[in-house]
């Protein structure tokens, strides 16, 4: 083979190759759509000393270290290498113990165990169960900027912006639950008629001032604190094509979303004026699989 066969050959071969992985140089638009998982590594939880103190511990919650957020994510590109999308999940960790039980007998009147009080150990199976779970929901809008490699591989940095929302719910009860219970009134009877549903309360005086009570014992018990803000996650990502409607997407980034002090709300209405301050803040993956170009 002579030089000029080689040269002809050699010529074939890149120009094969640049066509089939060089990106091309006009502007490429298109998008997907898909399923991303997202894992986030959780450092604490809101209110986890009193939640140790139920006998919640952080470690043994479950699905927390990762969080796993199952969602879903879109992109389109716009102009240039700008690429726009949206991204949507909710996740969920939860815990229970069901602790022993023991008698105590204040014989001395302090108001705590000593060598004077008797104690015996509780044997029935009315056992109180401790509940709590911790969820996070993301509503986020994306916007990045795609740095081409090949034709179908895409390397982009951008940010999640949008709102956050956690809520943790902590329950306890004890036996069983009945579905007419569920709906029973625990301060006395409603009669419904009228311009305005009345509430009969029995009490022993009809003094002024008497405190509204549970008249009867509640089986359990269950609070719901929630508490939404602005969510912020800066992520780099790799985009790979490798069929003509189907590819891959992992991006890594960080996590952050804080709820102020005073913020959070009880069972989603009356809020909580001197609750703390929580950040949900730690690394973030996500892997997705889309359809599209």
């Amino acid at each position: 083979m002579n030089i000029r066969s080689i040269v002809i050959v050699s010529f074939l071969i890149g120009t094969t190759s640049q066509a089939q992985f060089a990106y091309p140089s006009e502007d490429f638009l298109g998008g997907g759509i898909g399923i991303s998982p997202m894992f986030i590594m959780v450092d604490s939880l809101p209110g986890e000393e009193n939640l140790e103190k139920l006998g919640l511990n952080k470690k043994t919650f479950s699905n927390l270290q990762p969080l796993t957020v199952m969602g879903g994510e879109g992109f389109a590109h716009i102009t240039g290498r700008w690429r726009i999308g949206g991204y949507a999940g909710f996740g969920v960790a939860s815990n229970s113990t069901i602790p022993e039980i023991v008698l105590w007998q204040d014989l001395d009147d302090d108001g705590e165990i000593g060598d004077g009080d008797t104690t015996s150990n509780y044997t029935n199976i009315y056992n109180p169960t401790f509940h709590s779970s911790f969820s996070y929901a993301l509503g986020a809008a994306s916007v990045e900027y795609v740095i081409p490699i090949f034709q179908d591989l895409e390397l982009s940095g951008g940010a999640l912006l949008g709102l956050g929302r956690i809520t943790l719910s902590v329950e306890q009860t004890i036996g069983n639950p009945k579905w007419d219970d569920s709906f029973s009134n625990v301060y006395g009877s409603v009669v419904v008629g009228g311009k305005k549903d009345t509430l009969y309360y029995e009490v022993d005086s009809l003094e002024l001032g008497a405190d509204i009570l549970p008249s009867i014992q509640l089986p359990g018990l269950l609070r719901n604190l929630s508490g939404m803000n602005f969510n912020f996650q800066p992520y780099i990502a790799i985009k790979w094509q490798f069929l003509d409607r189907l590819g891959i997407r992992v991006s890594t980034g960080f996590n952050q979303l804080t709820i102020g002090r005073g913020s959070w709300r009880l069972n989603g209405r009356n809020q909580i004026g001197d609750s703390k301050q929580f950040a949900l803040q730690g690394l973030a993956f996500r892997a997705m699989l889309y359809v599209g170009l």
